[in-house]
């Protein structure tokens, strides 16, 4: 039987990559929605694209003899994370939620603003200066009234229209610490609003606009599912997929 990885974040390959090294067998499975996911699959067969919402990965997760799953899409991944528990809660396979270090335990978290969602960051941002937005190409329309803003995201939308006020800065990161605050420093920056992605990968942004003395405004997590196993490491990835697929699965098997 084999693992499914539900990744298209580094944190997702990492366990994807452990996975495969202890020796399981592993299906690494990402959206697709970005050049760079894309060609992953054409060079390392990464399976590419949904599964038709929880009904089509039930029936995905009997059809390819799954017997386990690590949900470590991005911690914002909601509905698909939603549709990983619906899914295995109807195949009677074990679903464990990888989990990022939170950004607000950093010290500095204490001086931002945190937010719920979208609208809320908004108003917090709103009537405080120039914003950096790096909350991805997805979110963008939500942030239409504030109209001093540096957007920055891997690539561009099709069709998307950039409002006047505003400038579209197309980069892929990871963004080191000094190149973060030339960013803000060089277009004067006051605010900068995220979302609470947390690791290290992408703190950077956080670091400079301590320095710089720049408003962050951070939209906090949504709730995991209750009852879900939560990884930390790659350690406790493995050791928790390992027992998962020895313990078999909780559906009958076809005779």
């Amino acid at each position: 039987m084999r693992v499914l990885v539900l990744a298209g974040t580094g944190d997702g390959q990492a366990v994807a990559q452990a996975l495969r090294a202890s020796g399981l067998e592993v299906v690494e499975s990402v959206a697709g929605r970005t050049a760079a996911a894309r060609g992953r699959a054409v060079h390392e067969g990464v399976r590419v694209g949904g599964f038709g919402g929880a009904d089509g990965l039930a029936a995905w997760l009997r059809e390819q003899d799954v017997g386990a799953v690590v949900d470590a899409t991005h911690p914002f991944a909601q509905r698909m994370t939603a549709n990983a528990v619906e899914a295995c809660t109807r195949a009677g396979v074990p679903v464990a939620r990888w989990v990022r270090p939170s950004w607000l335990e950093r010290p500095d978290a204490a001086s931002w603003l945190c937010v719920p969602d979208h609208a809320a960051a908004v108003r917090g941002a709103a009537g405080k200066g120039r914003v950096l937005l790096t909350v991805g190409r997805q979110e963008l329309a939500a942030y239409r009234d504030l109209h001093d803003v540096v957007a920055r995201v891997t690539e561009p939308t099709a069709g998307w229209v950039t409002p006047n006020g505003w400038e579209l800065v197309v980069a892929r990161g990871p963004f080191d610490a000094a190149a973060e605050h030339a960013l803000m420093a060089d277009r004067g920056v006051r605010v900068l609003v995220t979302k609470d992605s947390g690791g290290a990968g992408t703190a950077a942004k956080l670091d400079a606009a301590a320095t710089l003395g720049v408003q962050v405004v951070m939209i906090t997590r949504p709730a995991d599912p209750d009852g879900i196993p939560r990884l930390t490491d790659t350690d406790a990835a493995i050791r928790w997929a390992s027992a998962a697929l020895t313990a078999g699965p909780a559906r009958p098997r076809p005779r």
